[in-house]
């Protein structure tokens, strides 16, 4: 069955990951948006999510589902926030549904969308390939392979034969000014700025903080550098008491809306952080990395860019200073 794109003027795709999911995943989506580029796209993805994917301006409308409530609200109230989400999506008359990241769940809500056309990237033990029908089979997941590599396999059955692998983008004109005037207040705006993210998505994962703070002393003894330390919402606790322990070192930048935040982000020559969703916001906003890593760790979610230092080569809390320091001015060349 010979597929036209002309046929479908109105396409769902899912992605209910993480925001570093997500971010992975935003080359594939650009190949379909490209792929389809007289359809209306509509993403329907997580709360956490909602503000890379409006920043990546790939969609044409957006629905936000809390997973958070839905997992933790109990099973009642899931079912019947389940059933009110597929009434919304039936409403809309989507005549293709598209889901790259494939849970049981979306897979689930995409069939009750009652969209004539479905594709489901295929997970093994996480999607139900008996709800999708695509004629073309989507192929098992490599578990093995980078998370871009699985989107761009992915997408493949959709007639995409290529993805570009990296992606950028710029900030909203609003949030560009915001941030510029944080960081004209601060006295940094024509600074070469090195980014510290002090978050993890497990405190196991975190390095320590007097290692940051050593770091930015050594930076900024070079006059051509300002450092800047960045923290999430789910970093509020770490914030009593961290200016004074970076001193005149680093400006802790206040907690900021997700948006400003990119756009701060856009300004730093090079950032250190660890396996993090912001890390992976960074790359797109152009910055080089320092990914913080550790032994034996796998390559499979690393950011989207050439301008990488990757420290996979020691357990994590072996990671010296020095070492993070000599992969800064590794970028910084």
């Amino acid at each position: 069955m010979a597929i036209d794109h002309r046929e479908f003027n109105n396409i769902l795709l899912f992605h209910f990951g993480q925001l570093g999911d997500v971010v992975l995943a935003l080359p594939a989506i650009r190949a379909i948006r490209e792929r389809f580029p007289n359809s209306k796209l509509t993403i329907i993805s997580g709360l956490s999510t909602r503000g890379m994917i409006e920043l990546s301006g790939l969609a044409d409308e957006q629905i936000v589902v809390d997973r958070v409530q839905l997992r933790d609200g109990g099973k009642l109230r899931a079912i019947a926030e389940m059933l009110r989400i597929a009434r919304d999506l039936r409403s809309r008359k989507f005549d293709l549904v598209i889901d790259i990241h494939s849970l049981y769940e979306t897979n689930l809500l995409g069939y009750f969308s009652e969209a004539p056309m479905r594709y489901f990237a295929h997970r093994d033990r996480r999607s139900l390939q008996w709800l999708s029908n695509w004629p073309e089979k989507a192929p098992i997941e490599n578990r093995s392979a980078h998370h871009f590599d699985r989107y761009a396999a992915a997408v493949r059955p959709l007639g995409i034969d290529a993805v570009e692998r990296h992606f950028t983008s710029a900030p909203h004109p609003d949030a560009a000014e915001a941030a510029a005037a944080i960081l004209s207040n601060a006295g940094v705006s024509d600074s070469q700025l090195i980014g510290l993210f002090l978050g993890a998505g497990h405190e196991t994962r975190r390095w320590p903080v007097d290692r940051f703070v050593s770091v930015a002393k050594s930076l900024a003894a070079d006059d051509k550098n300002r450092v800047l330390v960045l923290l999430g919402p789910e970093e509020r606790a770490m914030r009593d008491g961290l200016q004074e322990k970076f001193g005149k070192s680093a400006i802790v930048i206040e907690e900021v809306p997700l948006p400003v935040f990119f756009a701060i982000l856009t300004k730093l020559h090079v950032m250190v952080s660890g396996d993090t969703g912001p890390m992976h916001m960074a790359a797109v906003a152009g910055a080089g990395i320092v990914l913080l890593s550790t032994l034996g760790a796998p390559d499979i979610f690393t950011p989207l860019t050439e301008n990488l230092v990757n420290i996979n080569d020691l357990k994590f809390e072996d990671i010296g200073v020095d070492r993070v320091i000599a992969g800064v001015n590794t970028l910084l060349k």
